[in-house]
């Protein structure tokens, strides 16, 4: 069985399941709704735009993709959570404004996505 960002249901390398992970990225779409936030898609996964229609926010696998803003106290910060990186969606070339967030940082999760909410684009 597939979850919504299409990998398989079960448990993944940091322990949490998809459907943890799916149930953490739905809170944080409900908690930003009213700052006008909505689910979307981008680069194939279930993602977060802003009223503008700028995606600041994705779910790939257990990983909670933030477009921060490379001058914030929340991308300097993420490196230090363990399974943290900068995101490299496209492949071989690292987003320098994004960071992953791995399932086990889900006290984190929230703050940055409203970081990245916030954050000039």
């Amino acid at each position: 069985m597939a979850t919504l960002d299409g990998h398989p249901a079960g448990p993944h390398h940091d322990g949490m399941t998809s459907n943890d992970a799916d149930a953490r990225s739905e809170a944080i779409a409900v908690e930003l709704a009213p700052r006008g936030a909505h689910r979307s898609r981008m680069f194939g996964m279930p993602c977060l735009k802003d009223v503008n229609g700028k995606a600041f926010a994705g779910l790939r696998g257990n990983e909670l993709v933030c477009r921060l803003g490379r001058d914030s106290a929340e991308h300097a910060e993420a490196p230090a959570l363990a399974g943290a990186h900068l995101s490299d969606l496209a492949g071989g070339r690292p987003m320098k404004d994004r960071a992953c967030l791995p399932g086990t940082a889900a006290d984190r999760r929230q703050r940055c996505a409203e970081a990245a909410l916030a954050a000039q684009r």
